[in-house]
């Protein structure tokens, strides 16, 4: 049993916070539509940022001592994976005009380019900045 939704092994919401810090969508899980409208892409009606709210407002409200209670001692979400609100509300709505090409902290840009043999790390600074 974890005691937070980020340390939740095998949860929707584990893989979308990973995957979120490495710019990508998990394959095999839903991606968000955003607000509802009348055209309606394919997706769920909200946002990733309402559904993190939505999971730790739930187990913050579970009785202690049941499954997937939250203390109310731990940090907000966004406070213990180290992304400050507004990084998460740039992440989440202009990520494709922020970075162009890999997304990822800075060892894992490192990484990155290693692997393809690049000398050139693009983004390291957009990825210090939001993702530090």
């Amino acid at each position: 049993m974890a005691q937070t939704p980020e340390a939740s092994d095998h949860t929707s919401v584990q893989k979308r916070l990973e995957s979120v810090t490495e710019g990508k969508q998990p394959k095999k899980l839903l991606r968000f539509a955003g607000m509802p409208r009348q055209i309606m892409p394919k997706g769920l009606p909200f946002e990733l940022k309402s559904y993190l709210e939505l999971v730790e407002l739930t187990g913050r409200c579970i009785r202690e001592g049941k499954r997937g209670y939250i203390e109310s001692t731990h940090l907000p979400l966004l406070e213990r994976v180290n992304i400050s609100p507004e990084n998460w509300l740039k992440l989440t709505t202009q990520l494709t005009r922020v970075f162009h090409g890999a997304v990822g902290r800075t060892t894992s840009q490192e990484s990155y380019c290693e692997n393809l043999n690049r000398k050139r790390r693009s983004n390291v600074s957009n990825s210090e900045k939001l993702l530090a």
